[in-house]
């Protein structure tokens, strides 16, 4: 399965797609014992989350660690985080910009009934403010940070313990071996964790298609489509972006990081592609020290799908409602998108805060949202697998023009393996009574 993951991954998705069919056409709509299996189902993408959730902070931490105390110089630090931030603030105009240009062109909001709406839930914008941001950047304590996974605030700390490690020499040369084992370790448990990926899409897919039908796909099919076709362009945009820098060997950065895609499409989650994107990085050839970096900085300032999904829903709930929205506010719009949502990093339902918080400020129906609620888990899937060819892009590219890409290692290379069926069976070390032992 290690090596042939992506096939298994697909076969998932299919599965899943067939036996929700099944469910949603056996069982009648609103009847209990639906929900019931659709919990089931969704019991395998939760479990598989949670494992994630658990290596996500120690592989973090430790892999920023080495890199910077590998790295050994705070200039080039700071040279590497410049263009990280520069290429991800451009990044973000732009796929902002684009989703305003199509969502214009397109107009999938026109004509729509407004008769499904309901509650939006548990939304929360009253903390989605500037002081609340800066607040949420530094860790009150590293432990919590960890113990939430808050991914920004593990990355301040861990630049702190990096920096510091550099600072003091020889004397922090055992915990950078720590670190290093640390971070190898949890790449070596990552790939344990993989196993269980196919039968996390199967249930994810099952859940969605038994709860609301293949109909949800036809009832939104406009909206899905178009959106499905500004991410297209944008993946084009920046692939195009990146061949700039990486010339043919952008083609080649897709196949290393299709599992990670399909991972984050199919579970509906850019963080349950981060082990595995940093995996397969390494074996396109950016080293550690940099990916290390600039991926968890990038999952908190570089959401492309997030960005083009929230201005093209802020201007569908407009459409939807018939409201005309001039130009000048919509370009305030969208740069109020661009601040408020490097604010989100940790927040439930993150995407869906920002576009009911952009949605009061400028006086648009917030009650909005409840017409996305029911096809979000299709457009959160492609916006997950976006945010990856982002921060994909983004790490080689930078990484190139430090000069710093290595060569080409096997995609499908195979991990280390626990060992078993040894000679001494277990009993290694023990001092075992050979009767015993013969009988």
């Amino acid at each position: 399965m290690g090596r042939r993951l992506t096939l298994y991954i697909l076969v998932g998705m299919f599965l899943g797609i067939a036996v929700g069919y099944v469910l949603h056409a056996s069982i009648p709509a609103g009847d209990p014992l639906l929900k019931e299996w659709a919990g089931y189902f969704r019991l395998l993408p939760d479990v598989f989350l949670r494992l994630i959730k658990m290596i996500l902070a120690p592989l973090v931490f430790a892999t920023i660690v080495t890199g910077i105390a590998g790295m050994g110089d705070s200039a080039a630090l700071g040279r590497i985080g410049g263009k990280a931030l520069a290429w991800f603030i451009t990044a973000s105009l732009c796929s902002l910009g684009l989703g305003l240009i199509l969502v214009n062109l397109f107009k999938p909001g026109v004509g729509v009934g407004l008769d499904t709406a309901e509650g939006v839930g548990d939304l929360q914008t009253g903390e989605l403010t500037l002081h609340h941001f800066i607040l949420e950047i530094f860790p009150a304590s590293p432990l919590a940070a960890m113990a939430e996974n808050n991914i920004l605030q593990i990355l301040v700390f861990s630049v702190f313990v990096g920096v510091g490690l550099t600072a003091i020499g020889e004397r922090g040369a055992p915990l950078v071996r720590g670190a290093e084992a640390l971070s190898e370790l949890m790449l070596q448990v990552t790939g344990y964790v993989m196993r269980f990926a196919p039968f996390a899409v199967f249930g994810a897919i099952a859940a969605v298609i038994g709860t609301q039908g293949l109909g949800i796909i036809v009832t939104y099919g406009v909206l899905v489509s178009e959106f499905y076709l500004a991410m297209a362009l944008l993946w084009v945009l920046l692939f195009c972006a990146g061949g700039l820098f990486l010339g043919k060997r952008v083609v080649t950065l897709f196949r290393y990081i299709r599992e990670p895609l399909l991972l984050s499409f199919s579970t509906a989650s850019s963080e349950a592609s981060l082990p595995k994107l940093f995996e397969q990085l390494d074996r396109f050839g950016v080293p550690r020290r940099i990916s290390g970096f600039i991926l968890p900085l990038g999952y908190s300032f570089n959401l492309d799908g997030s960005m083009i999904y929230m201005t093209f829903a802020s201007m569908f709930i407009a459409q939807a409602y018939g409201i005309h929205v001039p130009l000048l506010t919509q370009i305030l719009m969208l740069l109020t998108l661009m601040v408020s949502s490097k604010g989100i990093a940790g927040v439930p339902r993150a995407s869906l805060v920002v576009i009911a918080a952009t949605l009061t400020q400028f006086g648009l129906p917030v009650e909005g949202i409840a017409l996305l609620l029911g096809v979000d888990t299709f457009l959160d899937m492609g916006r997950s697998a976006t945010n990856v060819v982002g921060n994909a892009v983004a790490t080689a590219v930078i990484t190139r023009s430090e000069g710093m890409l290595q060569p080409l290692t096997d995609p499908d290379a195979d991990v280390p393996h626990a060992p078993s069926h040894t000679v001494a069976d277990g009993r290694r070390g023990l001092n075992i009574d050979p009767e015993q032992y013969d009988n």
